[in-house]
């Protein structure tokens, strides 16, 4: 398993998911600057969290512009698998490899903390042979996680099954109307959603910061086993 980790100016949790899927997961995992158009024949391709050119213009606007990007495209338009977290969901969708847009959060305050996502669909590679239900707790860091789309596009990642994960809360319980659980108001309380062919999938939330029980704090390593799912498929 070869795992290329898309590093641009700002990005900062690059760190975390080489350690995940290189030191926890024994993949062959690499970083790839943003300037560069060489993937190194991986099998896939992470955007990670961060703060890439600052977040001027708006998230992801001008990272989408950089020269690894065409690589990217070309890479999951032959169906390779691609992973957006956190910064790297909002880069996907304004390259329109994801449907949707991420907004400011209800509030207008950024928000560190612990939420709770429910595996809503297996039909991306993220959750492809998880058993639907099941519950992550891992942190979220951002301004900008409100996830929209209108309403046909809203129905049409709905009746696809796109939508990957949803803010829920300790039970699994989805309650789309209330900030406790819907932390950052996102339309249908959306946490990650995946392209129509399931090869593409973005989420805001960071699992790769709860795979291990000595640092996950309340999320233990529940956010461990999609990313050893990935490995073994």
């Amino acid at each position: 398993m070869r795992v290329a980790v898309v590093v641009f100016p700002g990005t900062n949790c690059d760190q975390d998911v080489l350690h995940v899927f290189g030191g926890l997961l024994g993949a062959e995992v690499f970083p790839v600057w943003h300037r560069d158009r060489d993937l190194k024949r991986a099998d896939l391709v992470v955007l990670p969290g961060g703060f890439s050119y600052g977040d001027y213009l708006r998230t992801g606007a001008l990272a989408k512009l950089s020269p690894v990007m065409d690589s990217v495209r070309e890479f999951a338009g032959k169906g390779g698998r691609v992973l957006g977290i956190c910064n790297g969901f909002q880069i996907l969708c304004e390259a329109g490899l994801l449907p949707g847009a991420l907004l400011e959060n209800v509030g207008r305050r950024f928000l560190s903390q612990f939420v709770r996502i429910r595996v809503e669909s297996t039909v991306g590679f993220f959750t492809a042979g998880r058993e639907g239900g099941g519950v992550i707790t891992c942190p979220i860091a951002h301004f900008q996680g409100n996830y929209f789309a209108d309403e046909e596009t809203l129905k049409e990642i709905e009746d696809n099954r796109q939508v990957v994960f949803r803010y829920c809360d300790p039970h699994g319980v989805v309650e789309a109307g209330t900030l406790e659980c819907n932390v950052n108001g996102s339309r249908n309380a959306i946490a990650g959603v995946s392209n129509r062919a399931g090869n593409v999938v973005g989420l805001m939330p960071h699992p790769e910061r709860a795979v291990e029980a000595v640092i996950g704090y309340v999320g233990g390593e529940s956010g461990l086993e999609p990313f050893r799912a990935v490995c073994k498929s």
